[in-house]
Protein backbone atom coordinates (compact mmCIF):
# COMPACT_ATOMS: atom_id res chain seq x y z
CA UNK A 1 0.00 0.00 0.00
CA UNK A 2 1.19 3.71 -0.89
CA UNK A 3 1.67 6.51 1.34
CA UNK A 4 0.55 9.71 1.04
CA UNK A 5 3.24 12.21 1.81
CA UNK A 6 1.74 15.64 0.84
CA UNK A 7 -1.73 17.23 -0.35
CA UNK A 8 -1.13 20.33 -2.56
CA UNK A 9 -3.78 23.26 -2.26
CA UNK A 10 -7.48 22.70 -3.49
CA UNK A 11 -8.80 24.85 -6.47
CA UNK A 12 -10.26 24.54 -9.78
CA UNK A 13 -10.80 21.31 -11.45
CA UNK A 14 -7.40 19.38 -12.63
CA UNK A 15 -7.29 18.14 -16.02
CA UNK A 16 -3.86 17.19 -16.55
CA UNK A 17 -0.71 16.28 -14.15
CA UNK A 18 2.78 15.63 -15.65
CA UNK A 19 6.41 16.79 -14.52
CA UNK A 20 9.50 17.40 -16.10
CA UNK A 21 13.44 18.56 -15.04
CA UNK A 22 12.07 18.28 -11.24
CA UNK A 23 8.84 20.15 -11.79
CA UNK A 24 5.34 19.58 -11.35
CA UNK A 25 2.83 20.76 -13.99
CA UNK A 26 -0.86 20.93 -12.84
CA UNK A 27 -3.32 22.31 -15.51
CA UNK A 28 -6.45 23.84 -13.95
CA UNK A 29 -9.46 24.31 -15.92
CA UNK A 30 -12.00 27.28 -15.88
CA UNK A 31 -9.30 29.57 -16.10
CA UNK A 32 -8.41 32.41 -19.02
CA UNK A 33 -4.63 32.61 -17.44
CA UNK A 34 -2.34 31.49 -15.33
CA UNK A 35 -3.80 27.44 -16.20
CA UNK A 36 -0.76 25.86 -15.46
CA UNK A 37 0.63 25.77 -11.42
CA UNK A 38 4.14 24.87 -11.36
CA UNK A 39 5.30 23.16 -8.25
CA UNK A 40 8.96 22.19 -7.21
CA UNK A 41 8.91 18.12 -6.51
CA UNK A 42 10.82 18.16 -3.39
CA UNK A 43 9.51 21.31 -1.44
CA UNK A 44 5.92 20.93 -3.49
CA UNK A 45 6.44 24.97 -3.13
CA UNK A 46 4.26 26.67 -6.15
CA UNK A 47 7.05 28.69 -7.92
CA UNK A 48 4.93 30.10 -10.92
CA UNK A 49 1.81 29.69 -12.93
CA UNK A 50 2.52 29.68 -17.14
CA UNK A 51 -0.23 31.07 -19.46
CA UNK A 52 -1.63 28.94 -22.63
CA UNK A 53 -4.02 31.29 -24.66
CA UNK A 54 -7.17 30.04 -26.35
CA UNK A 55 -7.75 27.24 -23.96
CA UNK A 56 -11.33 26.20 -24.25
CA UNK A 57 -12.61 22.82 -23.54
CA UNK A 58 -8.94 20.90 -21.73
CA UNK A 59 -8.74 17.28 -21.29
CA UNK A 60 -5.51 15.96 -20.43
CA UNK A 61 -1.94 17.24 -20.32
CA UNK A 62 1.53 14.79 -20.80
CA UNK A 63 5.48 16.21 -20.87
CA UNK A 64 8.07 14.89 -22.58
CA UNK A 65 11.64 15.50 -21.21
CA UNK A 66 13.38 14.38 -25.15
CA UNK A 67 11.63 17.21 -26.76
CA UNK A 68 11.20 19.56 -23.85
CA UNK A 69 8.09 20.31 -23.65
CA UNK A 70 3.87 19.94 -22.24
CA UNK A 71 1.42 18.41 -24.93
CA UNK A 72 -1.93 20.01 -23.72
CA UNK A 73 -5.83 18.20 -25.19
CA UNK A 74 -8.29 20.75 -26.02
CA UNK A 75 -11.67 18.89 -26.50
CA UNK A 76 -13.66 21.55 -28.01
CA UNK A 77 -11.43 22.75 -30.78
CA UNK A 78 -9.81 19.28 -31.53
CA UNK A 79 -6.45 20.46 -31.39
CA UNK A 80 -3.38 19.84 -29.19
CA UNK A 81 -1.77 22.47 -27.61
CA UNK A 82 2.31 22.00 -27.86
CA UNK A 83 3.77 24.35 -24.60
CA UNK A 84 7.76 24.85 -24.95
CA UNK A 85 9.26 24.66 -21.22
CA UNK A 86 10.02 26.30 -19.39
CA UNK A 87 8.94 29.82 -21.00
CA UNK A 88 5.50 28.40 -22.61
CA UNK A 89 6.10 28.89 -26.22
CA UNK A 90 2.88 27.49 -27.63
CA UNK A 91 2.24 26.51 -31.05
CA UNK A 92 -0.52 23.73 -32.08
CA UNK A 93 -2.47 21.62 -34.17
CA UNK A 94 -5.45 19.99 -35.30
CA UNK A 95 -6.50 16.45 -34.42
CA UNK A 96 -9.41 16.61 -36.54
CA UNK A 97 -11.22 14.20 -33.63
CA UNK A 98 -12.46 15.26 -30.25
CA UNK A 99 -9.04 14.30 -28.05
CA UNK A 100 -8.80 12.67 -24.62
CA UNK A 101 -5.85 11.77 -22.95
CA UNK A 102 -2.44 11.87 -24.00
CA UNK A 103 0.59 10.26 -23.11
CA UNK A 104 4.49 10.17 -24.80
CA UNK A 105 5.78 6.94 -26.58
CA UNK A 106 9.69 5.73 -26.17
CA UNK A 107 10.28 7.36 -29.16
CA UNK A 108 8.74 10.53 -28.11
CA UNK A 109 5.91 10.82 -30.29
CA UNK A 110 2.43 11.81 -29.05
CA UNK A 111 -0.39 9.28 -28.88
CA UNK A 112 -3.90 11.00 -28.54
CA UNK A 113 -7.10 8.79 -27.65
CA UNK A 114 -10.31 9.58 -29.64
CA UNK A 115 -13.04 8.36 -27.68
CA UNK A 116 -15.89 9.08 -29.62
CA UNK A 117 -14.59 7.15 -32.57
CA UNK A 118 -12.33 4.88 -30.34
CA UNK A 119 -9.26 6.17 -32.21
CA UNK A 120 -5.56 6.32 -31.51
CA UNK A 121 -3.58 8.77 -32.89
CA UNK A 122 0.09 9.36 -33.11
CA UNK A 123 1.76 12.21 -34.17
CA UNK A 124 4.99 14.04 -34.06
CA UNK A 125 6.39 16.86 -31.52
CA UNK A 126 5.22 18.82 -34.61
CA UNK A 127 1.87 17.50 -35.12
CA UNK A 128 2.24 15.22 -37.91
CA UNK A 129 0.14 12.15 -38.04
CA UNK A 130 1.95 9.12 -38.14
CA UNK A 131 -0.10 6.67 -37.58
CA UNK A 132 -3.98 6.05 -36.26
CA UNK A 133 -5.08 2.62 -35.13
CA UNK A 134 -8.75 1.81 -34.75
CA UNK A 135 -9.76 -0.17 -31.51
CA UNK A 136 -12.40 -2.54 -31.84
CA UNK A 137 -16.04 -2.13 -31.52
CA UNK A 138 -16.28 -3.45 -27.92
CA UNK A 139 -13.55 -1.28 -26.26
CA UNK A 140 -16.16 1.47 -25.88
CA UNK A 141 -15.30 5.19 -24.86
CA UNK A 142 -11.77 4.54 -24.53
CA UNK A 143 -10.16 7.03 -21.70
CA UNK A 144 -6.13 6.38 -22.00
CA UNK A 145 -3.49 4.39 -24.16
CA UNK A 146 -0.15 3.91 -23.00
CA UNK A 147 2.64 2.46 -25.28
CA UNK A 148 4.65 -0.33 -24.14
CA UNK A 149 7.91 -1.31 -25.15
CA UNK A 150 7.52 -4.16 -27.50
CA UNK A 151 4.64 -1.77 -29.47
CA UNK A 152 1.26 -3.11 -28.06
CA UNK A 153 -0.48 -0.78 -26.28
CA UNK A 154 -2.31 -0.42 -22.69
CA UNK A 155 -6.03 1.42 -22.75
CA UNK A 156 -8.74 1.79 -20.20
CA UNK A 157 -11.55 2.06 -21.20
CA UNK A 158 -15.40 2.66 -19.97
CA UNK A 159 -18.13 5.66 -20.02
CA UNK A 160 -21.18 6.16 -18.06
CA UNK A 161 -23.18 4.12 -19.79
CA UNK A 162 -21.24 1.55 -21.04
CA UNK A 163 -21.57 -1.99 -18.83
CA UNK A 164 -18.11 -2.80 -19.33
CA UNK A 165 -15.36 -1.52 -17.84
CA UNK A 166 -11.68 -2.50 -18.78
CA UNK A 167 -8.30 -2.59 -18.79
CA UNK A 168 -7.00 -4.10 -22.62
CA UNK A 169 -3.71 -4.72 -23.77
CA UNK A 170 -4.60 -4.01 -27.79
CA UNK A 171 -1.61 -5.39 -29.98
CA UNK A 172 0.18 -3.23 -32.92
CA UNK A 173 -2.96 -4.24 -35.52
CA UNK A 174 -5.41 -2.85 -33.20
CA UNK A 175 -6.86 -6.30 -31.59
CA UNK A 176 -7.63 -7.27 -28.50
CA UNK A 177 -4.86 -9.72 -26.86
CA UNK A 178 -6.22 -9.74 -23.03
CA UNK A 179 -7.71 -8.08 -20.64
CA UNK A 180 -8.94 -6.97 -17.01
CA UNK A 181 -12.29 -6.45 -16.17
CA UNK A 182 -15.90 -6.81 -17.21
CA UNK A 183 -19.08 -5.86 -15.70
CA UNK A 184 -18.96 -2.38 -13.62
CA UNK A 185 -18.44 -2.47 -10.23
CA UNK A 186 -16.32 -2.31 -7.24
CA UNK A 187 -14.81 -5.62 -6.15
CA UNK A 188 -10.99 -6.63 -6.48
CA UNK A 189 -11.77 -7.86 -11.04
CA UNK A 190 -13.91 -5.16 -11.21
CA UNK A 191 -13.77 -0.70 -12.10
CA UNK A 192 -15.70 1.78 -12.15
CA UNK A 193 -14.73 4.52 -14.76
CA UNK A 194 -11.08 3.56 -15.08
CA UNK A 195 -9.65 6.90 -16.31
CA UNK A 196 -6.02 7.06 -16.22
CA UNK A 197 -3.12 4.65 -16.58
CA UNK A 198 0.34 4.66 -15.65
CA UNK A 199 2.98 1.86 -16.65
CA UNK A 200 6.43 1.11 -14.85
CA UNK A 201 9.57 -0.40 -16.30
CA UNK A 202 8.57 -3.46 -15.57
CA UNK A 203 5.25 -3.41 -17.10
CA UNK A 204 3.30 -2.79 -14.04
CA UNK A 205 0.02 -1.13 -14.75
CA UNK A 206 -1.16 1.72 -12.40
CA UNK A 207 -5.18 2.33 -12.84
CA UNK A 208 -7.35 5.27 -11.64
CA UNK A 209 -10.79 3.78 -11.04
CA UNK A 210 -12.95 6.86 -10.80
CA UNK A 211 -15.91 6.09 -8.84
CA UNK A 212 -14.33 3.52 -6.64
CA UNK A 213 -11.89 6.49 -5.45
CA UNK A 214 -8.50 4.43 -5.56
CA UNK A 215 -5.70 3.04 -7.65
CA UNK A 216 -5.23 -0.49 -8.35
CA UNK A 217 -2.27 -1.90 -9.41
CA UNK A 218 -2.09 -4.82 -12.04
CA UNK A 219 0.80 -7.36 -13.14
CA UNK A 220 1.98 -6.89 -17.00
CA UNK A 221 -0.58 -10.23 -17.21
CA UNK A 222 -2.98 -7.65 -16.25
CA UNK A 223 -4.15 -9.41 -13.32
CA UNK A 224 -5.12 -7.79 -9.93
CA UNK A 225 -2.13 -7.37 -7.58
CA UNK A 226 -3.86 -5.28 -5.00
CA UNK A 227 -5.28 -1.38 -4.60
CA UNK A 228 -2.22 0.66 -4.20
CA UNK A 229 -4.24 3.77 -3.05
CA UNK A 230 -7.24 2.41 -1.17
CA UNK A 231 -10.39 4.60 -1.14
CA UNK A 232 -9.65 5.23 2.51
CA UNK A 233 -6.55 7.33 1.23
CA UNK A 234 -8.48 9.32 -1.56
CA UNK A 235 -11.64 9.77 0.04
CA UNK A 236 -12.68 11.32 -3.21
CA UNK A 237 -13.04 10.25 -6.96
CA UNK A 238 -9.56 10.19 -8.50
CA UNK A 239 -9.46 11.59 -12.45
CA UNK A 240 -5.60 11.63 -13.48
CA UNK A 241 -2.28 9.97 -12.53
CA UNK A 242 1.24 10.47 -13.53
CA UNK A 243 4.08 7.48 -11.88
CA UNK A 244 7.68 8.90 -11.29
CA UNK A 245 9.76 5.63 -11.35
CA UNK A 246 12.68 7.62 -10.19
CA UNK A 247 11.24 9.22 -6.61
CA UNK A 248 8.75 6.53 -6.88
CA UNK A 249 6.03 8.44 -6.17
CA UNK A 250 2.08 8.57 -8.35
CA UNK A 251 0.76 12.09 -7.90
CA UNK A 252 -3.40 11.72 -7.91
CA UNK A 253 -5.37 14.25 -8.98
CA UNK A 254 -8.60 13.96 -6.84
CA UNK A 255 -12.14 16.06 -6.35
CA UNK A 256 -14.38 16.36 -3.65
CA UNK A 257 -16.79 18.10 -5.69
CA UNK A 258 -16.96 18.21 -9.66
CA UNK A 259 -16.49 21.97 -9.95
CA UNK A 260 -14.22 23.08 -6.64
CA UNK A 261 -11.55 21.83 -4.63
CA UNK A 262 -9.89 20.08 -6.56
CA UNK A 263 -6.77 18.38 -4.83
CA UNK A 264 -3.15 16.77 -5.99
CA UNK A 265 -2.12 13.77 -3.86
CA UNK A 266 1.62 12.69 -3.77
CA UNK A 267 2.18 8.88 -3.08
CA UNK A 268 5.33 7.13 -2.18
CA UNK A 269 4.57 3.71 -3.61
CA UNK A 270 6.46 0.86 -1.63
CA UNK A 271 7.16 -1.59 -4.59
CA UNK A 272 10.55 -1.77 -5.97
CA UNK A 273 9.22 -0.32 -9.47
Amino acid sequence: MGHVLHTLPGGEPVRGVTSLDNLLYVLRDGKTSEQIEVYDMDSYCLQRCLTVPRLIAINDMTACAYNGCAYISDWLNKRIHRVRLPHADVTNWPVNDKPARLSVTDTHSVLVTCDEVRKIKEFSTNGKLLREIQLPQYVRSPRHTVQLSNGQFIVCHGGPNDLVHRVCLIGSDGHLVKSFGGPRGSGSQQMDAPAHLGVDRNGFVFVVDFNNYRVLLLSPELTYVRDVVSCDQLKWGAERLILDVNRRRLYVAVSENIYTDWRVIVVSVYRNI
